[in-house]
């Protein structure tokens, strides 16, 4: 609106200053021309003749549309013509005495080139020196503008026409464009407004190609960053709360019988002792795994890709799991196809996918009991199988012991890991576009998980 008002004031100055002006004075300029062009032609006429086409004077006043006079030093009518038609000097009634009184001055060479302003009406006065019959004359014209000023003032009415079309135009396309951005500026607006009230999955949906949806897509991208907090937050209350009872229960049990029962018994206090350390240390390692857990789960763990030896890796994890197999009688067993089997992978996060798999293993085989490790090469993939004997999984719970809290009674009664490791385990893998799952039937349980094969 701003910028229709200062172009309506642009065209009014204009038109006002400029254009009616400048088309006075142009008409001015050619009436001028004319005359000085018929005072030429008037020098070589012998004898005016009224009824001659050559006549200049009736030519000049047919042409302009005015009076035409032709008077002596003396301000003396010699002839007057108005609009081709030649009149008596004394019809005129002494209306123009005030014009002839410039004859003398005209014919002394003082330019003569003018707008009288009257009480009603405007006209362009012109007198240029002449000759006649080899006497000194001045051709005067009187040009009443009246029709020029009714065409300004019809210009001037149009332009009041185009200045109220254009505001009331200007205003509606204003107020489209208005409600066309305001729209999604309060959508979003009232978004960022929720989000801050915890109402996250607000979204503000405004779908542009400019930058108001490039703004929009960020409040989007902002609300599912802070779901992303959110759950990651939830899944370490969750966690913690769930995860951490039974260690805590079980160090402040031992804690008050070291202090109450067996403070003066060395043996069974540091047994206690003991228990207590181990459960710290489980309690220490459950805290990490359940932060690793909801980090992955909430989207902010990145895969840090590298190509490395799948067979090193898988070996090292059962170096390991031989030592804590090792308290319960429990030996491993590790076939492979291949001793070089080079994988692109996250190597920190596969360790704790087969560290985890073995743990579950220990937890459900018996003492005495023998853990097999397999790396099989099949047509078009790598498949790892950990692979324990024991009770069968019933076919119902298959399932869900990927999930979170939910698991199997340990048949070997060991409590290697943290609880939530095959959570871990499936979280990886899907990471890594791995597939996975378990089998148990025939007293075996295999837990297994499959690499495509270049």
């Amino acid at each position: 609106m701003l910028l229709v008002a200062i172009a309506i004031i642009f065209l009014w100055v204009m038109q006002i200053l400029l254009f009616e002006p400048n088309y006075i004075e142009a008409t001015m300029e050619d009436s001028y021309a004319r005359v000085e062009q018929n005072a030429e032609e008037l020098r070589e006429i012998d004898q005016i003749d009224p009824n001659s086409s050559e006549n200049p004077l009736k030519f000049l006043s047919k042409t302009i549309i005015g009076l035409v006079f032709l008077t002596d030093e003396s301000g003396e009518v010699l002839y007057v013509y108005n609009n081709g038609q030649e009149l008596e000097p004394s019809s005129l009634e002494n209306h123009y005495d005030w014009l002839t009184a410039e004859s003398g001055t005209v014919i002394e060479g003082r330019e003569l080139k003018t707008v009288e302003k009257f009480p009603k009406n405007s006209a362009i006065v012109i007198g240029v020196p002449t000759e006649y019959q080899g006497q000194p004359v001045a051709l005067l014209m009187y040009n009443n503008i009246t029709q020029t000023e009714a065409l300004q003032r019809l210009n001037r009415h149009q332009l009041l026409i185009f200045s109220l079309l254009l505001t009331l135009v200007a205003s509606i396309v204003s107020f489209v464009l208005s409600k066309h951005f305001s729209t999604p500026i309060i959508q979003i607006k009232n978004t960022v407004t929720d989000l801050t009230k915890g109402l996250l999955t607000s979204k503000p949906n405004v779908k542009r190609q400019d930058e108001l949806g490039q703004l929009s897509e960020s409040v989007s991208e902002l609300g599912e960053e802070l779901q992303r907090v959110e759950v990651l937050r939830k899944e370490v209350i969750a966690n913690v709360s769930h995860e951490l009872r039974t260690p805590l229960a079980l160090i402040t049990g031992y804690g008050e019988m070291v202090r109450d029962v067996t403070g003066n018994n060395e043996e069974l206090r540091n047994n206690n002792m003991d228990l207590i350390i181990r459960e710290a240390h489980r309690l220490s390692e459950m805290v990490d795994d359940i932060m690793d857990y909801s980090i992955m789960q909430a989207g902010y763990s990145d895969l840090h890709l590298e190509t490395s030896n799948l067979y090193c890796l898988i070996e090292a994890s059962v170096e390991y799991a031989q030592g804590v197999g090792y308290q319960y009688d429990i030996s491993l067993d590790f076939h492979s196809f291949s001793k070089d089997i080079p994988l692109k992978m996250d190597v920190m996060k596969m360790s704790q996918v087969l560290r985890n798999l073995l743990n579950n293993a220990i937890n459900h085989t018996k003492s005495g009991e023998t853990i097999t490790v397999e790396i099989d090469k099949l047509s078009d993939r790598i498949k790892i199988s950990v692979i324990n004997p024991g009770d069968d999984i019933p076919e119902d719970q298959m399932k869900e012991i990927w999930e979170r809290y939910q698991r199997v009674q340990h048949q070997g009664g060991h409590k290697e890991g943290t609880g939530i490791g095959l959570a871990i385990v499936s979280t990886i893998l899907t990471a890594h576009q791995m597939t996975y799952g378990a089998d148990s039937k025939n007293g075996r349980t295999s837990f297994w998980f499959e690499i495509p094969s270049k």
